[in-house]
């Protein structure tokens, strides 16, 4: 069995946890910080950090699990040669603001979780009936649906926290979400993470509400998308 390295939240800028930490880590934890900070003292998000000693093939580098009702965020880049490929085409001044945009998506997933809404469709809403006949076809179907739903709604949490922290760097955020998200050759057609179907609802910062708090900002927006291609 492997032994992972857990850290609280409150535990992220202490010498005693930065000290297990490689430089990637630490980089991509401190750039995340605002978003987890927030989360801790403002929303009391159930929250914990799991470094993996070592990296599985086709693990991404920033994942979210879930776990006796608790939110995992795992950093899987020790042993991962790919793990900073996401910001491969981003000039090194941008990786900080594009790290604090996916924990930020990250965030948006527990904030899910918490609510008990993972995987669940708004008051209103009907799960479209699968046209095919096959059982296990209907049911990855449903399946993608369920992950590219949940896959938007972070995504524009991602932008609403850009929008209120960094307003004049969201045009960068946006682009890099649209660059990213474009559908991969083995996905086919579309894939669980092609997400554009909401992120083509907020080209500029103004589709948010100040008003609201992000997640609500986002849950706006996501639900007109749902409206218009669920």
């Amino acid at each position: 069995m492997r032994t992972v390295l857990i850290f609280p939240l409150f535990l992220i800028s202490s010498v005693a946890a930065a000290a297990q930490l490689t430089e990637v880590e630490t980089r991509w934890l401190s750039a995340g910080t605002p978003v987890l900070a927030y989360a801790k003292q403002e929303l009391k998000l159930p929250i914990d950090i799991i470094v993996q000693p070592q990296a599985r093939a086709g693990d991404v580098p920033l994942a979210l699990g879930f776990d006796n009702g608790r939110c995992k965020l795992v950093l899987s880049m020790r042993g991962n040669p790919t793990a900073e490929s996401v910001l491969d085409t981003l000039p090194p001044a941008q990786h900080a603001l594009m790290i604090e945009a996916m924990t930020a998506h990250e965030v948006g997933h527990c904030w899910r979780y918490v609510q008990g809404a993972w995987h669940a469709l708004p008051a209103g809403f009907v799960e479209r009936q699968a046209s095919s006949d096959n059982a296990a076809l209907a049911q990855l179907a449903q399946s993608l649906r369920e992950t590219q739903r949940e896959e938007g709604y972070a995504d524009l949490v991602a932008l609403a926290w850009t929008q209120q922290r960094h307003p004049a760097q969201y045009a960068q955020v946006e682009a890099w979400l649209q660059q990213v998200r474009q559908p991969q050759p083995s996905e086919g057609k579309v894939g669980s993470h092609d997400t554009r179907a909401w992120l083509n609802l907020a080209p500029t910062g103004a589709a948010f509400t100040p008003s609201q708090n992000v997640f609500e900002q986002a849950a706006a927006l996501w639900r007109k998308g749902l409206l218009d291609g669920d």
